[in-house]
């Protein structure tokens, strides 16, 4: 049995086909068909093959907007069946999408029964729903059978479907559209169909305009006002997207919106309130947003919200809960801004067919240009199929009036003549087609009203050709017919009706100090910082004693302070660079904490000088072991990266050697000699970056320790015992000098470690 199988010259019928050849061959096919057939819409109708396909096969059925709601188990089938090959899942849900008011600007579907909901929440099955086409979707179709477009055979060629929609609404950015294909994707905001039929009669206009042209600075007025002032979202929203930004991706088709959502204070009285969400950003799941909010609230990221609820209905009613009446709500929103979706950016890519045959992204001109030759062609192509059939009813109409002038003639050759139509088109010399129109004509179509009203449609039917043919002669007549056609659309939809006003309004972000954000999204908890002599760091909980703490093997405290959560870390390091650590992200104090090194750039042979709450406005002293220093702001110390900020330059060998804070008027400094040298402040630079200037001079070793202080109130240090001493100005007569001098050796009583807390 098996041998009979064998081609009968034994061989064993394999091509070798190379590989690389075949994959790119089949996954190019993929790939147009995925661009061409699913992914990308039409520029002319907006719309890709499913919607096409389901608009079509609705106006097929008679589901048209004043009929009768069908199951859409019936929509999907016949969409299926007969002109879509895909699952039905797929083609109900492109279905629902197409029905829901929160996804679609203008929805083509007129949908009855749950078809979803902006939480998330599916839609009924297609058995339990009905539907039925919108207003939109009639005009989409409008001169659908009058020749408008071409046909093709369907993919069993058991019927034929448009290539594409007659389009009469403009479709592409009224709806927008998404869709993800082979190497290419495209993402297109919905727009106001008052706006762009506006713009659209303005290029007709003025063919040349450009996008600043047809653009609306927001708050302009006069006629100009009603043109195109950016997206107009379903769910609303308030776009805070400068004018220039908007107008560079309009040109260019790429680019993005934030969106925010709106909000307003309401007032609970006793100076208490609440802010109550009413729009969020388009495509912004409701569910989820809030979710996000409550796991943020859980994980304490956000101090000023007290609590969330959703009180929405059919309109959305977020509820926000602040801490105390005393938090700012501009701040509170700010924070949640930065944080969730209550801000969303939507990403602009206008990749569209031109033609329906070239992948390409284009401007937003070009986009209305193109849709606006579409209607054009529409218009030329109607306008000769009216033509035609005026033709066709013009012979028809010229034969019955031939008949009416001869009756009696005629009744005479249809009794006695055995071929009556070769006898009528031979002796009135008429055609085929207005001889069997005689034939088939009515007896009581022979009263003599019949004949005047025969007369009065030729000549009417005359007339409308004479314009017909003037409106194809003529472009300015095609244009101005195109203009009259938008300016209806413009009128159903015009901004004073519920459905064509506009949703999504434009506002500034407005100037909050990023620091206060930034603060307002921790939580403000009391730690207690603390680093090691090998450069561990950590926080504790509280502000606690470290005397029991412990440390790794061989390490041990180098310096602890109090900070809040909410603090920024300064931390100086010998090598002459200021690090930034936000206090909120310090190890926990349960192990030892984790090495500097890790949380910043620090070179392996450079250690911790000194670590501080930084405090905006301060100015601090920095001086080297080898006795250069000067004075430095602060807020200029702070680094926005882990690289940090070099704040001294320093020579071979010298090091970072302290930082204090400057005060008062004068500056005492010690070396490692013992000697003490007081100077006045103001001799002292105050510098950004630099090496700085000498405070003292040395002969052998380095700088000890340097203190600011106000002379009226004298000089006081510390022993070792924790007993202060004091020495009043008339005391420090002999120490006081100018700087870079050497000094005298220090009072009695001065600490042994030469520093001013012993």
């Amino acid at each position: 049995m098996g041998k009979d199988l064998l081609p009968p010259d034994g061989g064993d019928n394999i091509d070798p086909v190379d590989l690389r050849k075949a994959l790119e061959e089949r996954y190019l096919a993929y790939a147009l068909s995925t661009i061409m057939h699913r992914a990308l819409p039409d520029v002319r109708d907006g719309l890709k093959p499913v919607h096409r396909r389901i608009i079509h096969a609705m106006s097929e059925m008679g589901v048209r907007p004043n009929a009768a709601y069908k199951k859409c188990a019936r929509i999907v089938g016949d969409v299926m069946g007969k002109f879509h090959p895909h699952g039905d899942a797929s083609i109900y849900d492109a279905l629902v999408r197409l029905s829901q008011d929160f996804a679609q600007r203008y929805p083509m579907v007129d949908g009855q029964g749950n078809f979803g909901n902006i939480d998330g929440d599916s839609a009924a099955a297609m058995r339990y729903t009905e539907a039925r086409m919108t207003e939109v979707a009639a005009l989409m179709l409008e001169g659908i059978g009058e020749d408008a477009v071409d046909f093709r055979p369907t993919y069993n060629e058991e019927d034929d479907e448009p290539i594409v929609l007659p389009g009469a609404f403009p479709n592409l950015l009224a709806n927008g559209a998404s869709g993800i294909a082979v190497g290419m994707a495209t993402s297109i905001a919905p727009h106001n169909a008052h706006e762009l039929c506006e713009a659209a009669l303005y290029l007709i206009k003025h063919p040349d305009a450009g996008v600043e042209d047809i653009m609306t600075l927001p708050g302009q007025e006069g006629p100009k006002a009603q043109m195109i002032q950016g997206p107009d979202f379903p769910t609303g929203g308030i776009i805070v997207e400068s004018f220039d930004s908007m107008v560079e991706t309009y040109r260019t088709g790429r680019g993005g919106f934030r969106v925010r959502a709106r909000w307003e204070k309401e007032d609970l009285g006793r100076g208490n309130y609440q802010i109550v969400v009413t729009e969020i950003p388009y495509s912004v799941q409701k569910s989820r947003l809030i979710e996000k909010i409550a796991e943020l609230l859980i994980a304490k990221r956000l101090p000023l919200l007290e609590d969330i609820q959703d009180e929405s209905a059919e309109d959305i009613r977020v509820v926000l809960v602040p801490k105390t009446r005393t938090v700012d709500p501009e701040l509170l929103m700010e924070s949640l801004f930065k944080l969730t979706e209550l801000e969303s950016r939507f990403s602009m890519n206008m990749n569209v067919l031109s033609q329906g045959k070239v992948p390409k992204v284009m401007g937003l001109v070009d986009v209305l240009r193109e849709w606006l030759g579409h209607r054009r062609e529409v218009l030329v192509r109607r306008s000769r199929h009216r033509l035609a059939a005026i033709d066709r009813r013009l012979e028809i109409l010229g034969g019955l009036l031939v008949a009416y002038l001869n009756l009696d003639e005629v009744i005479r050759i249809i009794r006695e003549e055995d071929e009556p139509k070769a006898v009528m088109m031979e002796r009135f010399s008429i055609t085929d087609v207005q001889a069997e129109a005689i034939l088939n004509m009515r007896l009581r179509a022979l009263r003599k009203l019949e004949e005047f009203e025969i007369r009065k449609e030729f000549e009417g039917l005359t007339a409308e050709k004479a314009e017909i043919e003037q409106l194809l002669g003529s472009d300015e007549k095609q244009w101005q017919t195109v203009g009259w056609e938008i300016s209806e659309v413009k009128k159903t939809f015009a901004k004073a009706t519920e459905l064509g006003r506009r949703r999504s309004t434009f506002a500034d972000a407005p100037e909050t100090d990023e620091a206060a954000i930034h603060q307002a999204m921790i939580e403000k908890e009391p730690i207690t910082v603390v680093i090691s002599e090998k450069g561990w760091i950590r926080a504790l909980k509280g502000h606690v004693d470290t005397a029991g703490l412990s440390f790794k093997e061989g390490d041990q405290l180098k310096l602890a302070f109090p900070a809040q959560t909410t603090d920024k870390l300064v931390v100086l390091t010998t090598g002459g660079k200021a690090f930034t650590l936000g206090a909120d992200k310090l190890p926990g104090g349960r192990g030892h904490g984790e090495p500097l090194r890790i949380m910043v750039d620090m070179e392996a042979d450079q250690d911790v000088v000194t670590a501080f709450v930084h405090e905006a406005g301060r100015k601090l002293l920095l001086a080297s072991t080898e006795g250069s220093g000067f004075v430095i702001e602060e807020d200029g110390m702070i680094a926005n990266t882990r690289k940090g900020k070099q704040v001294m330059n320093l020579s071979a060998k010298a090091e970072l050697k302290l930082s204090t804070p400057v005060s008062g008027d004068h500056v005492a400094v010690i070396g490692e000699n013992r000697k003490m040298l007081v100077f006045p402040l103001t001799q002292l630079p105050e510098m950004a970056r630099g090496k700085g200037v000498r405070l003292q001079r040395y002969k052998d070793g380095g700088l000890s320790d340097a203190k600011c202080f106000a002379m009226a109130e004298g000089l006081s240090w510390s022993d070792s015992a924790g007993r202060t001493h004091s020495r009043s100005k008339d005391e420090l007569i002999e120490w006081m000098g100018d700087r870079a001098m050497a000094g005298r050796i220090v009072p009695k009583g001065f600490p042994r470690s030469s520093k001013f807390t012993g």
